[in-house]
């Protein structure tokens, strides 16, 4: 198949994908901080969950599913709700770490969340933010169907593996800063920045978007 046909089409996916993900975002504090306290398991789960996530979203979106959730307001209102309530929980929990502040020592202190819960709050994080569905199916799903017939798929492909590298990248590079949050006071500076994004985010859908 020509270049035109294959290549372009993932490579614009790439690069669109990119730029609706990489943004300071609950999701993506979430992965940071369970990266950076470096239980492999529990990396290895939330950033599989964070991108098959979103591939199923963006292939929802290409197949057409867009056009119901534009139709379908009062799902998009129930999701609203749900969603600050918990990233208000979240902030609220974040902020009171930054008053009771940790550190990579003991490890007790970070591997008391089992895969579980980490998994349970990923997943909670990802789908029951409603900019998620706007972001993924309706807006990469329309610009995915504004290619052609086979293009689409490709372009779909591009946007699934930039999900994919920036999570990856995200979770498992987080281990870099560990001599950094080996510190007390900068898990608590972390822990103040998730707990603004988580409430600041918590509020605005709770008024609306």
């Amino acid at each position: 198949m020509p270049l035109e046909t294959t290549l372009l089409p993932a490579v614009f996916g790439l690069g669109t994908g990119l730029a609706l993900i990489i943004a300071i975002g609950a999701q993506n504090a979430y992965v940071l901080r369970l990266g950076i306290a470096g239980r492999l398991r529990i990396v290895v789960a939330i950033v599989a969950i964070c991108a098959i996530s979103d591939a199923v979203l963006i292939a929802a979106g290409v197949l057409g599913i867009g056009v119901v959730i534009e139709r379908a307001p009062v799902a998009l209102v129930i999701i609203r709700i749900v969603g600050s309530a918990f990233l208000i929980v979240y902030g609220l929990l974040a902020a009171r770490r930054v008053v009771r502040p940790q550190t990579l020592e003991p490890a007790a202190q970070h591997g008391s969340i089992s895969v579980k819960t980490a998994a349970l709050t990923t997943l909670a994080l990802t789908w029951l933010n409603p900019h998620v569905y706007l972001d993924t199916i309706v807006f990469l799903g329309s610009v995915a169907n504004q290619q052609g017939p086979a293009e689409r798929w490709w372009w779909a492909g591009g946007a699934m593996l930039g999900s994919l590298l920036w999570f990856s990248a995200l979770g498992f590079g987080a281990r870099l800063l560990r001599p950094f949050f080996a510190r007390p006071n900068s898990w608590r500076i972390l822990d103040a920045v998730i707990a603004v994004v988580m409430l600041a985010l918590g509020i605005r859908m709770a008024v609306g978007f």
